[in-house]
């Protein structure tokens, strides 16, 4: 595997300038960047396209290009699937907006989770407003060149879609060409599955990978987990994945505070796992 595919992240620098994170990214080698959109760095109902473009311009200087927007979605309130009708509409207004922040910023990859229901309600109801919501959110980024991207949730984060197999039925029931799949490492280890499973059920719709170590949970940097790095880069070469893949770190918050040098474990646990 090109360890060039690994994109920098910035998943833990919530508590440093954007700046540090870009000059990071450029001093570990990363020419690729999965961009978490909060604040302060690209809070997505504040950012004007004239700002994004001065951000696509700053990340150029660098090297680097954005090849995913992953707007902030499951720990604060946006909802696609709300049976709240103004935080429903509100959430789905957001994603619109992330995806012409796409195109300013020449992301190819707009990273979009199902939402939930109340867990009171029927399933049925919910898992259509996610459908709906989705396909909206999908064609209008269709308009605009860019692809979306849904990500399978742990069950404590959605009720809607936590594995491969709920993940393909809606991507089929959305039916929009330009909606792909995540494989979240940790999501798809809480889920009980493998590598194999996700390419058995979506196949090449497979367009983005969360790399990440856990006990299964946890999206811990590589070595604080117990995840087959080896086992899952091997499947993932067997299987002809050719994307990018992201560490996704989060933990207790710890990493937040000094996020380079988990990066730098990240990378190395990588190229110690990959063949010689």
């Amino acid at each position: 595997m090109d360890l060039q595919r690994i994109t920098a992240a910035n998943f833990a620098y919530q508590h440093l300038p954007f700046e540090r994170f870009l000059d990071d990214a450029a001093g570990l080698g990363r020419e690729h960047v999965e961009l978490w959109g909060i604040a302060p760095h690209l809070h997505i109902p504040q950012v004007s396209d004239a700002e994004a473009r001065a951000v696509r311009r700053r990340m150029e200087s660098r090297g680097l290009r954005v090849r995913c927007l992953t707007p902030e979605q499951v720990m604060y309130p946006v909802n696609v699937a709300s049976p709240v009708t103004w935080l429903r509409a509100g959430s789905i207004a957001m994603f619109r907006r992330a995806a012409e922040l796409c195109a300013e910023l020449g992301a190819e990859l707009l990273l979009l989770t199902p939402g939930r229901g109340f867990e009171c309600e029927p399933v049925e109801a919910a898992w259509r407003r996610s459908v709906d919501a989705v396909g909206e959110i999908a064609g209008y980024a269709d308009t605009l060149g860019v692809t979306c991207v849904l990500e399978p949730l742990q069950r404590v984060e959605s009720n809607l879609v936590n594995d491969s197999r709920t993940l393909a039925t809606m991507i089929d029931e959305v039916g929009a060409a330009n909606l792909g799949a995540v494989l979240d490492t940790v999501g798809m280890a809480v889920a009980g599955e493998g590598v194999d499973d996700y390419f058995d059920a979506l196949g090449d719709r497979v367009r983005h990978v969360h790399l990440i170590d856990g006990r299964p949970a946890g999206h811990l940097a590589w070595g604080d987990g117990e995840l087959p790095l080896a086992g899952y880069l091997a499947a993932l070469d067997r299987r002809g994945y050719a994307g990018h893949l992201t560490f996704e770190l989060f933990g207790d918050g710890h990493y937040a505070l000094d996020p380079r040098a988990a990066v730098e474990r990240c990378l190395a646990a990588v190229r110690a796992a990959l063949p010689a």
